[in-house]
């Protein structure tokens, strides 16, 4: 018998990943491992574009409804349980197919968290900028809400130092004061990573087509709902495109039509963020994806490639 890495099928938000790893799990006998910092949260279904119920049930998917949306979960920690699941569907006979959109999640799980993720110079400039138009006292008031401890700890606050923290929040999604986390890196697991790769066009097209869906299936509601049931707007899970935008429509500070604008623009910028994020692993295959593709040939290209790759020695 052959041995081969595990496959993780990754790339930027409305890429099609969702669709091609059902049908690759399929195809392989597997369980999909979910690598979404948002879809473990229960509740928050709509606006994290969670797999249906019918998905779920025709696939065994890991790491999806886990936690309250009160819960702090870091990539720390996901990359410590990552790696166990992983190995028990192995043992169980199952092939495990990582799907997701969350960079530092991923690289938690095979590389494990040594440092907090370089600069990202779009980013920090996206901040420096806000600075002069907002004032720095507007970007402490973020950082408190996404990040408190990491304020807290700051012997100086200035804008250096709140810039830095928000870019690793804004790159990542994660709080840097949760990349803190102790986790044994132990050796990298043998991953062969597939992206999937749109025009920037066609993506965009894919997301605005998205948003507009997410509208139409009641995302407002379920964000009422959740707000009702006593969850705080300033939650770290509610800091998601899509329920922040929602929640500022709903306190009556923008109209319905600026909401649904707002959420497909933080959109289009978030998948730019997690390309830049994915072109940095030079690890990664790249698999073209077009408008005319059908994903059922998109799963039977990644499933070849797969099945020819061996497990690297060491």
């Amino acid at each position: 018998m052959i041995n081969r890495p595990f496959l993780a099928l990754i790339g930027p938000t409305a890429s099609g990943k969702t669709a091609v790893s059902l049908l690759l799990a399929k195809s392989l006998g597997g369980e999909i491992v979910s690598v979404d910092s948002r879809q473990i949260y229960k509740y928050l279904d709509i606006g994290t574009a969670k797999p249906s119920e019918a998905d779920r049930a025709s696939v065994l998917h890991h790491f999806v409804d886990l936690f309250e949306p009160t819960v702090e979960y870091s990539a720390g920690q996901y990359g410590m349980d990552c790696r166990k699941t992983l190995t028990a569907i192995q043992r169980g006979g199952s092939t495990p197919v990582l799907v997701g959109g969350s960079g530092l999640y991923l690289k938690a799980a095979i590389d494990g968290l040594g440092d907090v993720p370089d600069a990202k110079r779009e980013i920090r400039e996206e901040l420096e900028e806000e600075v002069k138009r907002l004032g720095l006292a507007h970007l402490i008031e973020e950082l408190r809400v996404v990040d408190a401890e990491t304020l807290n700890a700051m012997t100086q606050v200035n804008a250096r130092r709140v810039i830095r923290a928000l870019e690793i929040y804004r790159t990542s999604g994660i709080p840097l004061s949760q990349l803190h986390d102790k986790q044994e890196r132990g050796r990298p697991l043998d991953i062969l990573q597939i992206g999937l790769r749109w025009n920037r066009a066609d993506l965009h097209h894919r997301i605005n087509d998205r948003v507009d869906q997410m509208i139409l299936r009641g995302l407002v509601d379920e964000t009422r709902r959740l707000l009702s049931r006593g969850f705080s707007r300033r939650l770290n899970s509610f800091n998601t495109v899509g329920y922040k935008e929602v929640c500022e429509y709903l306190e009556g500070k923008i109209t319905h039509d600026t909401m649904v604008e707002a959420i497909k623009r933080n959109t289009r910028r978030f998948a730019k963020r997690q390309m830049t994020w994915f072109k940095a692993d030079k690890r990664i295959q790249w698999v073209d994806v077009f408008p005319s593709s059908d994903f059922e040939d998109i799963a039977a290209t990644i499933e070849r490639i797969f099945r020819k790759t061996p497990a690297s020695a060491g």
